[in-house]
């Protein structure tokens, strides 16, 4: 079967085309059809190929395996081919890449059902996936770089999807802009690495490197660099205010762009280079400080938002912090296991969202909400799971991902594992604020919007009722030994890990120092719970209106800690102050001044010149016998 792993992108990119280029006269069930089959048929290939990743493992082996489709160019000593790598890291994310890229499918055909660019939508999404499993699957950085290019492109275009809105517009150019910053620093890095190792495929720099000293100047260079690229791509600090902008994109978007996959892309990015990662401390220690304030940050935006998109948005941002936190404190494991569960449940929060915007007649201020759980009851049955889950409660899949980041940042530095802990009881407290505020009390809204309501048809309930599913026994996938499991995550992805690991102390928690833990975050994310029932439900308070006074904490975090303006004050229009001195001063004054004068000289001459063209035959003569007396001197002048 590893010789059809060439089918996996090429399924999605051929959906792409057909739906592209026949947008005009393919009917809407006929694309829907493609554009979702293509998808689901990569995904079964997916499950094949890691069920013969999974059968290696279980016999010894690392089950890594390189298939090279053709030998792309060279140059000198630079040979790139464009290769596929599958191994316990690749396989895993093809099935979160196309399973949950298929269920997001199947919801968009009832979700984008009315809208006149449904046709091109399946296209964009379709070519998304593509680029994403490119990323994934390349066994080089350009082939990854291919891949990280081409899902900022996706990004922009379905971000700016409904681009009549000037808004919406500025989103996808803000996406692309913000990225690009971070994309010049991985070709960088992809540079550097080609002058120190000779080459770029993971299998020659990989074990070069582990062969390094700790601390080497270039290695630091060089994950730094990756660094700064991850911090673009998946939303930190400085690089993130583009992601909560990018809601202005369809729901469907929200969920498969910025919560399943593209922004775990920086995730993905470092741990595949964590061998690099480990031998530069200094750049693991960078990357837990960022991720920690990025995730606090986010999460204390997330609690005064009224926006049930913009809340998601800054709880995405959040949970990138976590796993930033992770990748920063050695869990790679555990990392990249909270991309598996966020995938779910946070994909989950967004189509949730998506039916209620959808019932409410395309109403998104939690204000204007209230009392829907019985108009709604699959959709809150559903939001609920995911808000558990993602407030780390047990038994569900989030408790589990997120104890293991926390469990390894209290084992590294205890001052990481409080402000962890600080981002938990936010995490749990404005989701289930949103929850609230949506579902329960009374209805807020115009009596038109709840005359409308009603429960989202099957095609968006069915993707819904399967990430539920999945957010609930998801953290079946890494049970720590405490708790009676296998860890079969760490267990099964411990080749890709195995340089970094054979360098760095073991990971060691005593049993009752881990019960400690996970006690402590359980029971404080109940008591948050508990305590935004007490306040939106049990007292029925409602966010106050816009131009309300509060207090200097209530709007640092409602303005979102002024980072947009602090931004256009230093950087923008500095910028565009300097753009229009350019304009005005260099290009019209300067250059077009220059051209533009040449232009009027010869005009000028021109009409000068033509005073002598007066058709009187004497003038002429005149000027005959003046040329010819010139013509006398110089010649006499030149003996």
């Amino acid at each position: 079967m590893l010789d059809l792993i060439w089918l996996v992108p090429l399924l999605p990119l051929i959906g792409f085309l057909v739906n592209g280029l026949g947008r005009d006269i393919l009917p809407k069930n006929v694309v829907a059809f493609i554009g979702s089959g293509v998808v689901l048929f990569s995904f079964f290939i997916s499950c094949v190929l890691f069920y013969d990743v999974y059968q290696l493992r279980q016999s010894g082996e690392d089950g890594t395996s390189i298939v090279t489709i053709f030998q792309w160019f060279g140059a000198g000593a630079l040979n790139v081919s464009m290769s596929f790598l599958l191994d316990p890291l690749s396989s895993i994310m093809l099935l979160i890449v196309t399973g949950v890229g298929f269920l997001i499918h199947v919801y968009s055909i009832g979700y984008m059902k009315l809208d006149p660019g449904f046709n091109k939508f399946f296209s964009y999404l379709n070519l998304f996936i593509f680029f994403m499993l490119l990323l994934v699957l390349g066994s080089n950085y350009l082939v990854m770089f291919i891949g990280w290019e081409g899902v900022g492109l996706c990004s922009y275009l379905l971000i700016g999807f409904w681009f009549k809105n000037s808004s919406f517009a500025s989103a996808g150019k803000k996406a692309f802009v913000m990225n690009r910053i971070g994309d010049l620093s991985f070709l960088i890095a992809v540079l550097l690495i080609f002058i120190t190792f000779g080459t770029i495929e993971f299998a020659g720099v990989f074990p070069q490197a582990a062969g390094l000293a700790s601390g080497d100047s270039m290695i630091v260079l060089i994950s730094f660099l990756l660094f700064i690229a991850a911090t673009g791509k998946s939303a930190q600090i400085p690089l993130f205010t583009w992601l909560p902008d990018a809601m202005a994109g369809p729901t469907p978007v929200s969920a498969l762009i910025h919560a399943a996959t593209m922004v775990t892309a920086g995730v993905y990015m470092i741990a595949r280079s964590n061998i690099l990662f480990t031998l530069s401390p200094v750049v693991m220690q960078l990357i837990a400080v960022i991720g920690l304030l990025t995730a606090l940050m986010a999460a204390a935006t997330a609690l005064t938002q009224n926006d049930i998109k913009k809340v998601l948005a800054y709880s995405t941002v959040s949970q990138l912090g976590y796993m930033f936190l992770g990748l920063g404190v050695g869990a790679f494991t555990g990392a990249l296991f909270h991309v598996i569960t966020h995938a779910f449940f946070k994909a989950l929060l967004f189509l949730g969202a998506g039916s209620v915007i959808h019932a409410m007649s395309d109403e998104q201020d939690l204000r204007s909400m209230g009392g829907l759980r019985k108009k709604l009851p699959v959709t809150y049955i559903t939001m609920l799971i995911g808000t558990i889950a993602i407030a780390g409660i047990p038994p569900l899949s989030g408790f589990f991902s997120k104890d293991e980041i926390l469990a390894y940042a209290f084992s590294e530095n205890k001052m990481l594992w409080v402000g962890g802990l600080i981002g938990a009881l936010f995490t749990s407290f404005y989701m289930f604020r949103l929850l609230f505020l949506t579902f329960f009390g009374k209805f807020r809204g115009t009596f038109d919007q709840e005359k409308h309501i009603h429960e989202s048809p099957v095609s968006m309930k069915f993707p819904l009722i399967v990430l539920a599913v999945l957010s609930i026994v998801g953290g079946l996938l890494n049970i720590p030994s405490s708790l009676g499991g296998g860890a079969f995550l760490a267990q099964f992805l411990s080749p890709v890990f195995a340089d970094s690991a054979a360098l760095t102390q073991p990971f060691h928690l005593d049993h009752s120092t881990e019960y400690i833990l996970m006690s402590v975050s359980a029971v404080a994310a109940i008591l948050m719970a508990i305590y935004a029932y007490t306040k939106y439900v049990q007292k029925e308070v409602v966010p106050e209106a816009d131009h309300v006074e509060r207090s200097f904490l209530e709007r640092l975090s409602y303005h979102k800690f002024y980072v947009d303006e602090i931004y256009d004050f230093l950087i923008v229009n500095p910028l565009n102050s300097f753009s229009r001195f350019l304009y005005r001063i260099v290009d019209r004054s300067g250059i077009d001044g220059i051209v533009n004068g040449l232009g009027r000289g010869v005009s000028e001459s021109g009409k000068m010149l033509r005073l002598l063209q007066s058709g009187n035959v004497g003038f002429y003569l005149f000027l005959m016998v003046i040329g010819a007396v010139l013509l006398l001197f110089y010649g006499i002048y030149t003996i």
